[in-house]
């Protein structure tokens, strides 16, 4: 009988610590950090000025607003990421700090080929 309730509370305990270790990779997911600024913001000193996410989610909005990925923010600003998810990729930047777009497999331009 102390057995079996000595491999109950064992169990209990496997199943506990999985639980949190799922709640820990969840909290901890692959996603860059993502934040919403005014493309139109960018200075060289601070970056891009962080609005709220409602700026990049609605169809009219009052700024230029676009998701930055990864960067410091700092006071409202973040700089040192990219307009890119993958912070790589076709997506550059432009000398004077704006995103340049360039078309790619899926990206819906330029001609296939025949």
């Amino acid at each position: 009988m102390a057995d079996a309730r000595r491999q109950l509370r064992s169990g209990t305990v496997v199943l506990g610590g999985m639980g949190l270790l799922a709640a820990a990779l969840t909290a901890c997911s692959s996603d860059p950090d993502r934040r919403c600024v005014d493309r139109g913001s960018y200075t060289a000193g601070k970056g891009y000025r962080v609005v709220t996410d409602k700026n990049c989610t609605a169809t009219k909005s009052t700024v230029n607003a676009d998701y930055y990925y990864g960067g410091k923010k700092r006071s409202g600003w973040v700089k040192g990421g990219s307009f890119s998810e993958s912070g790589g990729g076709s997506g550059g930047s432009s000398s004077d700090g704006h995103s340049v777009h360039r078309g790619g497999f899926g990206s819906g331009h330029g001609s296939s080929g025949g």
